[in-house]
């Protein structure tokens, strides 16, 4: 099958040129949300990438930023570009930029010289009662220097890529109701850490109330991040929801590679998820093959603009 991954990285903290300035990434075996990070703390390359699939055809990706904490993250930017600009293939960057921050409008204006440049993402997943999960520090959602940065986004064309817990989906959804020309893509399926009786029904609560907003589109990716024995089967019911709610155009494939490389290699994270879907269009009496085409391929090529 020909897919476009619209969710990987690639970095190189072992190189000292150019030095990106890599956090979490030197600090080896510092654990993080998703477990120890150590086999992937190393350089991971573009080369190395385009070969994680032996079943699958790769043609064109996007890639998402790495580290929230860089002291210029517009130089991350200007590397995967020069990485990229050797490649036949269509790709597409989503940077990070402070958006709770007065440099914001400047860094995403140094990005946007550099091609291939599509959209920025600043992690909010923050649970206060769960310290070890969080990615933020702060709730961003409720900052108004952030809120108003975000609006710039659309104002310049570019995308934001949402990543949060679902516990955060309700007042996202208020949040962004307020930017309806602004598009946004919910990373990882929403993050759904919790699949007890509880957490499943709060998480297709906000998966609904995202799909209310016409602007809004669905990234299935990372679900080794909260699962690391997941299946086609541990997570059909997800993708039932997000084919009900979503749609076949408003979703996408996305590997998170290397972060999920931690759990399945790359041919196993694809056909876990095509078996899933193959599963949900025979419930639905949908065409699988027009399914399967969207999420692996069209609506990426659409979003990201490649």
């Amino acid at each position: 099958m020909k897919l476009i991954d619209a969710h990987h990285h690639i970095w190189i903290p072992e190189q000292a040129s150019p030095d990106i300035g890599y956090g979490w990434l030197r600090d080896i075996g510092a654990m993080k949300p998703f477990g120890d990070p150590t086999p992937i703390q190393r350089d991971y390359k573009y080369d190395e990438f385009m070969a994680e699939s032996i079943e699958h055809e790769l043609v064109g990706s996007v890639f998402l930023q790495t580290d929230g904490t860089l002291p210029n993250p517009v130089d991350e930017t200007r590397w995967v570009a020069s990485v990229f600009s050797e490649s036949q293939l269509p790709h597409a960057i989503v940077g990070f930029a402070d958006l709770d921050n007065s440099t914001a409008a400047a860094h995403i204006e140094q990005h946007l010289a550099c091609g291939f440049f599509r959209g920025v993402r600043q992690i909010v997943s923050r649970l206060d009662d769960q310290p070890a999960l969080s990615f933020a520090p702060k709730h961003y959602l409720r900052s108004s220097m952030w809120s108003d940065n975000v609006a710039l986004l659309a104002e310049y064309d570019l995308s934001f890529d949402l990543q949060l817990y679902p516990e955060q989906m309700l007042e996202a959804a208020r949040v962004f109701s307020q930017l309806p020309k602004l598009s946004v893509i919910v990373d990882h399926a929403g993050s759904p850490w919790d699949l007890s009786a509880t957490g499943f029904a709060r998480w297709k609560a906000g998966v609904s109330a995202m799909s209310e907003l016409p602007n809004v589109t669905m990234k299935l990716s990372g679900f080794g991040m909260f699962d690391s024995s997941w299946s086609s089967a541990s997570v059909q019911s997800l993708l039932l929801h997000c084919v009900q709610t979503f749609g076949s155009s408003r979703m996408m494939f996305g590997s998170n590679f290397p972060v999920d490389k931690l759990m399945a290699n790359y041919d196993e994270v694809v056909n876990r998820i095509s078996t899933a879907l193959t599963n949900v269009a025979e419930i639905e009496g949908l065409d699988t093959d027009a399914l399967l085409s969207d999420v692996f391929c069209n609506t990426a090529k659409r979003i990201y603009r490649l």
